[in-house]
């Protein structure tokens, strides 16, 4: 299939170009690794950013011990085939020493609670950038970042008050303890990742693709059956063929009905589809001004 590639090199060389960047103009930077598909995208650009040389920066995965089981295999096996360094900053240890409350009742999420685990692994680790892969076109909040976004001494982001960025100069000037966040994707769409990744032919994880799992519906959502979501009383478990849009906590990503078993149908799936990436993540739907409330606070 033809996915345009002039448009897509484009995106590849604007990417490569912040990726570089990053390396040139921070000491300590840390590319934030999730094992969804855009952390993927991120280090198969860093990849080629700096390619014969290894990645200059290790990746950080904040792990809520709530994850899907194929995320964790494809973490790992992703860190072993690029010989990457990586940092497991732990929701669960975090909780066992008493930084952080995790949340009750049948709606809890550990989520929100990664926000406290990256400031203070980001702080421990000294780092002054995290690289990670939000877009623009995901969700209003991240509609409104830089590319290089700063945040606070606190970690906190404040999106009245943010620095230009004209011809593509960034400002990376900071005081101590403040440190950076950079989205080298911020230009692409979810269409425009799931083509480069076709044409890249970069390998992905099995949860991507449409598969038989056990899920529950609630509140108009989708959500795989597991040991960490209380179900109601009326909630019963069915078998659907689904599959993942977004891959995060397993209490909050839904999936979505589908049949698509190949990247080429997701692409055509998408190209179709009225509902956006992040309509079926429930943690976005806890106010309108949810994800925004939460970067302010040092979310992704």
């Amino acid at each position: 299939m033809n996915y345009g590639l002039s448009h897509l090199r484009e995106l590849e060389s604007e990417s490569i170009f912040v990726m570089r960047e990053v390396a040139s103009q921070f000491e300590n930077p840390i590319l934030m690794f999730s094992g969804g598909k855009d952390s993927i995208l991120l280090v198969h650009l860093a990849y080629k950013a700096f390619y014969p040389a290894k990645m200059p920066f290790p990746l950080l995965h904040v792990d809520t011990g709530h994850n899907f089981e194929e995320t964790i295999a494809f973490r790992d096996h992703i860190v072993r085939k690029m010989g990457a360094r990586l940092i497991i900053a732990s929701v669960q240890e975090a909780i066992d020493r008493g930084l952080i409350r995790e949340e009750q009742g049948l709606n809890a999420s550990r989520n929100a609670l990664q926000t406290q685990v990256l400031l203070e692994a980001l702080e421990s680790g000294k780092f002054d950038a995290a690289i990670g892969g939000a877009r623009r076109d995901e969700e209003k909040a991240r509609a409104k970042e830089r590319f290089f976004s700063h945040r606070d001494e606190f970690g906190q982001w404040d999106p009245k008050n943010q620095r230009p960025e004209l011809w593509n100069l960034f400002n990376s000037k900071k005081h101590y303890g403040e440190h950076f966040r950079v989205f080298p994707i911020s230009n692409w769409t979810e269409l425009d990742v799931w083509q480069y990744l076709a044409m890249e032919k970069v390998e992905l994880p099995s949860l991507y693709f449409a598969h038989k799992r056990k899920v529950i519906e609630r509140d108009g959502i989708l959500l795989a059956d597991c040991d960490y979501i209380q179900k109601k009383p009326n909630e019963v478990s069915v078998q659907k063929m689904v599959r993942c849009r977004t891959i995060g906590d397993m209490t909050c990503t839904g999936v979505c009905a589908s049949e698509a078993a190949t990247i080429e149908d997701i692409i055509k799936e998408i190209s179709i589809t009225r509902m956006t990436e992040r309509g079926g993540r429930a943690d976005d739907k806890r106010s309108d001004t949810s994800m925004e409330d939460r970067k302010k606070q040092g979310y992704f």
